[in-house]
């Protein structure tokens, strides 16, 4: 990957001798600049459902039955997968920002085959290029976030990230209701090719802009370099306290693990692999796609017949997303992650009891006024996913792995995401077809067994920082005595400092 990874040399570009301040601001724009990537995760979710459920794309794509249509969205999961992946090599070897550059390049290739399709074949092969693009930016921007983030901030850098996720689905919603109005058939193309514009700023932006993350440059033996970028976000006092941790921490690491895929799957780091793989397994399991994919066709059987006012309906799914991400910016550092996580199961899946009652009434009653209430239930269940759950997942799944094993962790636990984002995809249609109704009262199980994992398998870690985190987990006592290391009573490695020095 020579000539990929960001190689410039790093220096303070004045010769003043004063200590700088942390520059929450530049923290901030980086975080607001690089989340562009989540803005496309977030168009490409609300993009597709409404143009699949259009009569003048299913005249055009033919979709053979409800299998095929399900195929056109989930496939897209699958290049996700991929992508998500691939992190655990790229991010490592080209460093964080450099990754989500190629991420943008592919996603452009996607795009542009997607919005020129003329058959099923086509606009599936598009999106599986494009989902490639998007798995890699899912999982980059929180990986590289939360590098760049205070730990006492870290829920609020992620929550702006999916502040603009949300936008995304947004803009997706109203930019599909809008063209959908034009009478020609092709109306589609537009919103599937106007992201272009978005993934080739942050391309670029990228490749020339944003720096690489400082834990990424000292993995990379750049001392200097990552503690002038740390300077630069946190002022020079927390610069020089937290070089001394990540240092350590690395030099540690390098010391007794030379952090193989292999290694994710062993213990002691076989438990967080487990935990982050799980949070995000059940953030996707409990439905929040099979609203979101198929929102239209759950206001149909709701007994919303009138395709505009679905359409309508399914808008306001979006207005909802957006407003509610704003909650976790100001308030999710308040509380344990646990405890978000928690309040929103009991949301969820009250509001999947409620799509499973309003469609079976609607089923009995076709003609009910009263079937109108069922806009209300997806709209609930984003209430709850957005405070916790759609920040939550990512927060966790990026903050608990050793920093040798945080490329690669992040790329398991996404790709879990991404797997269950394909099994929801999929299976939603033709379930939903065959038991109609009974398909939420699944979800609410699964609801059911999200909340016993989060309550007793999952571990706090509100306010650690990303060094600590080998600590809590007993991974760095574990790897220091298969090394030989010193332990003391309490369990904490006490020759980390002469490691260190040695190295």
């Amino acid at each position: 990957m020579i000539g990929i990874k960001q190689t410039r040399p790093i220096r303070r570009t004045t010769a003043e001798a004063r200590r700088r301040p942390a520059n929450l601001r530049y923290v901030y724009l980086l975080t607001a600049f690089v989340s562009i990537g989540a803005l496309l995760f977030g168009y490409d979710q609300g993009v597709m459902g409404v143009i699949v459920a259009d009569s003048r794309w299913i005249s055009l794509m033919k979709p053979a039955n409800s299998w095929v249509t399900g195929a056109v969205v989930s496939l897209y999961d699958i290049g996700c997968l991929i992508g998500a992946m691939s992190i655990g090599f790229l991010a490592d070897r080209c460093g964080r920002e450099r990754t989500l550059s190629i991420a943008c390049v592919v996603f452009v290739v996607g795009a542009v085959l997607q919005s020129a399709s003329y058959n099923i074949t086509s606009i599936t092969i598009g999106r599986v290029i494009l989902g490639y693009g998007v798995g890699t930016c899912a999982g980059g921007v929180p990986l590289y976030v939360s590098e760049i983030a205070p730990a006492k901030l870290r829920g609020r850098i992620i929550g702006i990230e999916q502040m603009i996720l949300c936008f995304g689905e947004l803009v997706a919603f109203w930019m599909n209701y809008g063209f959908n109005f034009l009478e020609t058939p092709d109306w589609w193309r537009i919103p599937l090719a106007i992201q272009v514009v978005p993934a080739v700023v942050l391309a670029i932006g990228c490749w020339f802009w944003v720096p690489p993350s400082p834990r990424w440059l000292v993995q990379q033996d750049r001392h200097q370099c990552a503690r002038e970028v740390l300077a630069r976000l946190h002022g020079d006092e927390a610069a020089d306290l937290q070089m001394a941790d990540i240092a350590e921490e690395v030099a540690f690491e390098k010391a007794v693990t030379t952090a193989t895929w292999s290694d994710m799957f062993k213990s002691p780091v076989l438990r967080v692999t487990v935990l982050a793989m799980g949070v995000q397994f059940f953030q996707q399991i409990t439905g929040t796609n099979s609203i979101l994919y198929y929102t239209p066709s759950l206001f149909e059987r709701g007994g919303i017949t009138e395709p505009k006012t679905a359409n309508l309906a399914t808008g306001g799914v979006g207005i909802v997303l957006f407003v509610f991400a704003w909650f976790p910016i100001f308030f999710f550092d308040r509380l344990g992650r646990k405890t978000w996580l928690q309040i929103g199961l009991v949301g969820m899946c009250c509001a999947m009891i409620g799509i499973t009652v309003l469609q079976w009434h609607a089923e009995k009653h076709p003609n009910d006024n009263g079937n109108y209430a069922i806009v209300a239930f997806p709209y609930l269940f984003y209430v709850f996913f957005n405070i916790s759950w759609g920040v939550g997942s990512w927060t966790y799944a990026t903050e608990i792995f050793p920093v040798m094993y945080r490329a690669k962790g992040n790329a398991l636990s996404t790709a879990s995401l991404w797997l269950s984002c394909y099994i929801v995809a999929q299976a939603s249609p033709p379930i939903a077809a065959a038991i109609g109704w009974g398909l939420y009262i699944i979800y609410s199980c699964i609801c059911v067994v999200a909340f016993v994992f989060v309550r007793y398998a999952m571990v706090e870690t509100r306010g650690k920082t990303l060094e600590e985190m080998s600590a809590l987990f007993g991974i760095e006592s574990t790897l220091a005595r298969k090394s030989g290391m010193g332990i003391d009573g309490k369990g904490v490695v006490v020759h980390v400092e002469a490691t260190v020095q040695e190295g």
